[in-house]
């Protein structure tokens, strides 16, 4: 009897658009559809059918649905998550309010700050407190639990955070509260930060339980409607959520933890973009996804994406550390921005061209799309400049009127400013180029990298389109196009391990180092990660990574330290001082002599293994192929209309030579080959765009 064909299936909810990635016999099938706005579950089930469809894939063999997603993060921006309350120890009612003492520019007297995800009249305390030690100084009060509880159904509170004073030391007064609550009230929502954040720093801690607990409600409605519509359509394979570290994890805990599926889809993005890195042996990448709502970069060195533990959303101002809700999860590191193919376009008070961040969506869409939107957009802007094939977008699925974008940008751009409709459209593409451009400088210049000397991983269903003209602004001479780029973050998701990772605060000094301690709270660590992992692929050899934050005595933030392998040894405290060392000298140039470390926290990490990794060489130059169709395009830069060959993907080979400009053409999207860049089509199919010297083009 033959074995059970092994599909797995991966969905992508983005703003515009869902995508999906079914790996089936051995064979990779791909779907895009418009999200739907008033009920993403639909969208979802629909691209799953489509996919199915083609792949003529039954039911009862697809064996894991894989599902990232943007619902967290469009909640938490868009502040539609439920009426959030805040219990804290008594005389700690206002910090959220005071957050952090200081100003994100203390010179703008202007400020806006960050919006809040509770006011202060949703906060309340109880008497309790636990010291640094974790030592109880005072027993937890319960006895005005009832008239707190009533306060907060006069208020609707619907969810609420419980965040006590070292309660990631001692979680003992945040248990106890949280199961009287339950008695009190079985349908309130309740997050514990001792749970979702047991970290040292008082208001980050609060400020993720509160998103966890805002986002809480929405995300276990969705992913309880989305399990049983799967289980409707017969599909009885394992739900796994993609976080935004990276992983997978299991249902029920994506619904305890949902504030660790913010930045999910963009997530699988970053996986792919550094799978490929793997394979094609570069050193230094710059992931670029594109799509219809937002543009995410994200550095990759050594195959390996950027990661963080902090991260801030709805910032105040866009480029401005701090001017955010900070949140503490493992996160992949990556600049996001409101620059999509919906972005809308308009000209301001001072008679300036903006785009962005806001953006059309799916609903009502791009006015091109001829579902009542009336504003100009990126992807507006795109067909009237000729770069899209209204024949071929979105597969068909989604038909274009041209005329309709001519009009937007003509009556909202070209007439306040006095331009013609192609040059309306010009300035709206080399805006939004220039923001994502701008984006990326700053991205590099944070981390102190440089950028010029990477190789762009262009994915997305608008990357490929703005790949070149991107990498013409910020200096990158190479650009790497992968198949289906369209659905990348979907493709992402397939190679993404099953995976948890888990911060502990525990404060030590290297002089003072006490390994054993150390080895039973990685004991418990371990136990618990495993266990995540281990109940969405039991049986499986996990791989583990130990970390350790450290710093200097005094200092006020930590760096990542990876423990050696295998059994901690007496040694221990002296080897990880040593790395400390060496890579606090690779960062800064220098150490600080004579001072001694601290250990702020500690992170244990399970994982599936990776995926396996082909290597991919280049292809050598064999041909020119003759473009199937050509297409008139207006150049911006030349003030010229350029008639430029045009090339289906699918039937270009291995060694395929083309001389820019062209376009080369997808069901999914189109890449632009600028008019000094050159394609080359490499050994598994993917586009290899080098800049080189400029072609010269039938010009009209």
């Amino acid at each position: 009897m033959s074995p059970k064909p092994n599909a797995r299936l991966a969905v992508d909810i983005g703003g515009t658009f869902t995508d999906i990635a079914l790996d089936y016999r051995s064979s990779l099938f791909t779907a895009k559809t418009l999200t739907t706005q008033e009920d993403p579950v639909r969208g979802v089930i629909d691209v799953i059918r489509i996919a199915s469809a083609n792949a003529n894939c039954p039911a009862e063999e697809i064996t894991a649905v894989i599902h990232g997603t943007t619902l967290a993060t469009n909640a938490l921006i868009e502040r539609k998550g439920a009426t959030v309350g805040l219990i804290t120890t008594e005389g700690f009612r206002d910090i959220i309010e005071i957050a952090y003492e200081r100003r994100y520019d203390q010179y703008d007297i202007f400020l806006d700050k960050p919006d809040l995800l509770v006011s202060r009249e949703d906060c309340w305390t109880v008497p309790e407190r636990v010291d640094a030690n974790g030592k109880v100084l005072l027993a937890l009060d319960t006895s005005k639990l009832d008239s707190l509880l009533n306060a907060m159904d006069k208020r609707g509170v619907e969810s609420v955070a419980i965040c006590l004073l070292h309660s990631y030391l001692n979680p003992a007064h945040e248990i106890a509260l949280a199961e009287l609550i339950r008695k009190r009230r079985p349908d309130l929502s309740i997050t514990l930060s001792a749970e979702v954040c047991p970290e040292i720093r008082e208001f980050d801690r609060a400020c993720t339980a509160l998103a966890n607990a805002y986002i809480k409600p929405l995300m276990a409605s969705y992913l309880n409607d989305l399990s049983i519509a799967l289980a409707a359509e017969k599909i009885t394979a394992p739900l796994f959520i993609v976080t935004s570290g990276g992983g997978m994890t299991t249902l029920e805990t994506a619904t305890r933890f949902p504030i660790r599926l913010v930045e999910s889809g963009p997530s699988g993005g970053a996986v792919l973009a550094a799978k490929i890195a793997r394979e094609c042996n570069i050193d230094g990448a710059l992931s670029f996804d594109m799509g219809g709502t937002t543009a995410k970069l994200c550095l990759i060195d050594q195959g390996v994406p950027q990661r963080s533990r902090q991260f801030e959303i709805g910032r105040a101002a866009r480029f401005i550390k701090g001017s955010g809700l900070p949140v503490r999860i493992p996160v992949v590191e990556m600049i996001e921005i409101g620059a999509g193919g919906g972005s809308v376009a308009r000209v301001d008070g001072l008679q300036r061209l903006a785009v962005g961040p806001d953006s059309a969506s799916s609903d009502p869409g791009p006015a091109c799309y001829g579902l009542g939107g009336e504003h100009p957009t990126v992807t507006d802007a795109d067909v009237a400049l000729g770069f899209i094939d209204p024949g071929t977008f979105a597969e068909r699925r989604v038909k274009l009127y041209p005329a309709a974008a001519r009009v937007a940008i003509k009556l909202h751009i070209g007439t306040a400013l006095k331009l013609g409709t192609r040059q309306g459209a010009y300035g709206i593409s080399q805006m939004v180029d220039e923001s994502m451009s701008n984006a990326a400088r700053v991205h590099a210049v944070e981390h102190g990298k440089e950028i010029s000397a990477r190789t762009m991983i262009a994915f997305g269903g608008n990357g490929p389109l703005h790949a070149t003209r991107v990498a013409e602004k910020i200096g990158v001479n190479r650009i790497i196009i992968p198949l289906n780029p369209g659905v990348g973050s979907a493709i992402g998701f397939l190679s993404a391990p099953i995976s948890y990772e888990i911060i502990r605060s525990f404060y030590m000094r290297g002089n003072d180092f006490d390994v054993d301690a150390v080895a039973r709270l990685f004991a418990e660590m371990e136990d618990e990660g495993r266990a995540v992992v281990q109940a969405g692929a039991p049986g499986i050899k996990l791989e583990q990574q130990r970390l350790a934050f450290m710093r200097y005595q005094g200092q006020g933030h930590e760096i990542e330290i990876p423990l050696p392998e295998g059994k901690l040894r007496a040694s221990l405290g002296k080897e990880i001082r040593n790395r400390f060392d060496r890579l606090y000298q690779q960062q800064y140039g220098r150490t600080v002599p004579n001072v001694d470390v601290e250990i702020i926290n500690w992170a244990y990490v399970a994982a599936t293994p990776g995926a396996s990794l082909r290597k991919v060489a280049t292809a050598q130059r064999k041909r020119r192929p003759r473009p199937d169709s050509k297409r008139k395009i207006y150049w911006g830069q030349l003030r010229r209309t350029l008639e430029v060959p045009c090339h289906r993907r699918e039937s270009l080979r291995a060694g395929d030579s083309i001389a820019g400009p062209a376009l080369i053409i997808e069901n999914q999207t189109s890449t632009l080959v600028s008019p000094n860049f050159n394609a080359l089509i490499d050994r598994v199919g993917n586009i290899i765009l080098t800049a080189g010297k400029k072609t010269r083009a039938k010009q009209r």
